[in-house]
């Protein structure tokens, strides 16, 4: 026979014998069966808590980002409210500075006042201290100068008074009526 009649006579060496179908047929149904009702609802299970778990940390992350949300705006709110306080206590030091600084401008004003008064009265104490001091000089000379002029003694203090009296009425008569140099 020559090789292409044995070949055409022959089986089909790619394909296997019926038997062997059969038998992989129903090994292939069994494993099926077992995957299908063991493996495939335990996958399931598997899959199926996964799935839960990532949406329970997709919620808990939804939960967070509020909750940061909620205290970021709470804070934003806080830090606003910081700023009107510290914006209000300036203003009000401002104002109470003011108010500090025109109560000092006012006591200065009253004490410069005082003290001018003081001094007026102080002077005019002390003029009128050089007045009866310069009166009873003045009254001394002229009652020497009078005595030597008349020639007689002016021991009489009632007549020695009323001529220094007198004189300085005189002589502050002539200074008014002659202007003062320099004024």
């Amino acid at each position: 026979m020559t090789p292409v009649h044995i070949l055409a006579s022959a089986e089909n060496p790619l394909l296997p014998a019926w038997y062997d179908i059969i038998w992989s047929a129903i090994c292939l149904l069994i494993v099926f069966l077992v995957v299908w009702k063991y493996v495939l609802p335990a996958f399931n299970k598997t899959l199926d808590e996964r799935a839960q778990r990532i949406q329970g940390g997709i919620e808990k992350a939804e939960k967070v980002q509020a909750e940061a949300d909620e205290a970021l705006a709470e804070y934003q709110k806080q830090l606003a409210d910081g700023r009107a306080e510290a914006a209000r206590l300036r203003a009000e030091a401002q104002e109470e500075g003011a108010q500090i600084i025109a109560n000092m401008k006012t006591q200065a004003h009253a004490e410069s006042e005082r003290i001018v008064a003081q001094a007026q009265t102080q002077i005019e104490a002390e003029r009128q201290s050089a007045m009866v001091q310069l009166r009873s000089e003045v009254g001394t000379l002229a009652t020497d100068l009078a005595s030597r002029i008349v020639g007689e003694s002016l021991t009489d203090d009632q007549r020695s008074a009323n001529v220094v009296d007198r004189f300085i009425s005189d002589l502050e008569s002539q200074s008014s009526a002659q202007p003062v140099k320099g004024a």
